[in-house]
């Protein structure tokens, strides 16, 4: 598991103690012993307007046809959360090194780094 890789994984799901699978987006490798990841949240119900922290990824696009999305969706970056890497089910793609250089870019921002 790398850094930039779209995986289906088990993500907390707002303020309740519920876990939703859905396609996070890894923010890191393995973390420590290899346990956990950094992982950020991607939905395929668009924001009426996009935060700055959102990256629409649309697979039609050739600069994302490697994400293996099937539809239209946002990345949140603002949506973030360490997970065990038990709760990762399924690879399903990666980003581009231009969209990794968005995410980069937000992340730095949106944490003043």
């Amino acid at each position: 598991m790398q850094r930039g890789e779209i995986y289906l994984a088990n993500f907390p799901y707002g303020d309740q103690p519920v876990m939703k699978l859905r396609p996070v987006l890894l923010l890191t490798g393995r973390i420590g012993n290899g346990s956990e990841v950094i992982v950020a949240y991607i939905s395929s119900v668009i924001p009426s307007s996009l935060l700055p922290s959102d990256i629409l990824i649309d697979p039609s696009q050739p600069e994302h046809q490697d994400t293996r999305l099937k539809a239209v969706s946002v990345l949140r970056l603002h949506k973030i959360a360490t997970i065990h890497e038990s709760s990762i089910q399924r690879y399903l793609g990666f980003i581009s090194a231009e969209v990794q250089s968005q995410v980069d870019s937000i992340l730095r921002s949106l944490f003043s780094l």
